[in-house]
This record gives C-alpha cells, sequence and structure tokens, in this order.
C-alpha cells in the first residue's frame, strides 16, 4: 500500500492504493480549520458486513440479546476491530525495507529498541503485548529507521505465535537488506496465559532470533544484548 498525496490551490487530497483486497487503511489528512491532521480509517465494506454477521451470531450463541442497546454496534465494531488488529495481512514488510534503501558505507551496528508491539495469538484470539529489539549491521545499506519499527507493525498485526514472530522479522530484514547480521529480541506478555488458562498475571515470554556475525561472534551478540537492556 502506498499514500500518493497532491495539492491543489485550496485543497488537499490523499488517495490510498492499494490491493482490491485489502480490508484496512488509514489516511491522515490536514485539518487546516484545526491546524493538525485527521485520521480517516477506511475499512472494506463487504468484509465488515460479513464479519459483523459473523459476530452477532456470536453473541447470540453466547446467549446475548443482540438487540438490546449496548449491543446494537458491537458486532459492527468488533468487524472493525478485528480488520485493524489484523491489517498486516495487507501490507507487505519487504516492499516497506526496500521503499527507504540507501546505500551507505557504515558497518556498524544499527539498533532500534523498546518497539512497542501488539499482536493476537492465533490459538486463542487474545492480545499479546511487549516490545521488540531490532539490531542489524549493514553491509552496504540502510534503511529508514522507522521502517524497523514498520516491519515489527506489519508481523505483528496478524494471527501469531511470538516465535514465529521474532523470526519473520530476521528473516525479512536479513532477505531485503543483506546485511553482515540481525539480531531481534521480543519481550512480550500473552493475556492467552494471564486472563485465562494458568491465570499467571506477570509472566513474560522472551524470544531471540540471530543471523550472521550475531551467531558467529559472541562478543557482537553480547554487545547487543548489553545495549537493549542499558
Amino acid at each position: 500500500m502506498r499514500r500518493k498525496p497532491f495539492e491543489t490551490a485550496k485543497r488537499f487530497f490523499c488517495f490510498v492504493i492499494c490491493r482490491k483486497s485489502i480490508t484496512f487503511a488509514s489516511v491522515f489528512k490536514p485539518n487546516v480549520a484545526m491546524g493538525n491532521y485527521t485520521k480517516e480509517e477506511i475499512f472494506c465494506p463487504e468484509t465488515i458486513e460479513k464479519l459483523k454477521e459473523h459476530y452477532k451470531a456470536i453473541l447470540e450463541l453466547l446467549g446475548e440479546d443482540v438487540s438490546r442497546e449496548g449491543l446494537l454496534k458491537t458486532p459492527e465494531r468488533v468487524a472493525k476491530a478485528m480488520s485493524f488488529l489484523t491489517q498486516g495481512y495487507d501490507q507487505n514488510p519487504r516492499d516497506i525495507l526496500l521503499s527507504a534503501r540507501f546505500k551507505e558505507d557504515y558497518r556498524h551496528m544499527v539498533i532500534v529498541k523498546d518497539i512497542e508491539l501488539y499482536s493476537l495469538c492465533e490459538h486463542h484470539m487474545l492480545p499479546f503485548y511487549g516490545k521488540a529489539h531490532v539490531a542489524y549491521i549493514p553491509n552496504g545499506y540502510i534503511t529508514g529507521l522507522s521502517k524497523i519499527a514498520r516491519v515489527v507493525e506489519a508481523f505483528a498485526r496478524r494471527l501469531q505465535v511470538q516465535e514465529r514472530l521474532t523470526v519473520q522479522i530476521r528473516d525479512c530484514i536479513q532477505e531485503a537488506l543483506n546485511p553482515l547480521g540481525v539480531a531481534v529480541v521480543i519481550e512480550a506478555g500473552h493475556m492467552c496465559m494471564q486472563m485465562r488458562g494458568v491465570q499467571k498475571q506477570n509472566s513474560m515470554t522472551t524470544t531471540s532470533a540471530f543471523t550472521g556475525v550475531f551467531l558467529t561472534q559472541m562478543r557482537t551478540r553480547e554487545e547487543f544484548i548489553h545495549l537493549i537492556r542499558s
């Protein structure tokens, strides 16, 4: 998905160019009257309508009265929420990195740490949330720092398991930039084991994945761990 803005004498337009199957997109437009930007969320009407009917049926199966005031718009709200929470299916993380790839003779560690992430466990469709720490050592090319965070977001906004999420982020950066090495660590709490099941509210899960020099050189890996802990 890409955004294509252009300006006329008085108005600003922003079109979202994307695949026909996209279920969610957000656009930021200047608000001249307010002097800032407003966010507009765009949903696929057909998808929302189908999801709404399914969620209405689920509520009825749970014994709820979907005609009562508090639930009248709940199926539609949940449908839109799920479209937002799974928008990563409509995004290509590799293209995100390549959209801001630059030649640069820098061969030292680049770290973007404490990237907040929110995802849905594919086993129970309950949230897991936490932060990701990502590092790479360039090999002729760098990427925009925000693109690292966007890659994390694109993979997280899908039905996931933390282990696969960690590896997908690592592999995407390695394939798109071909750096000397990539390191990814994710720390997250899982609602599926905090609010149900074993109900251990203070438990955290840590996963890691490495390539290149982060695997072969212990000092490089230790430097990364030290820097994300500091």
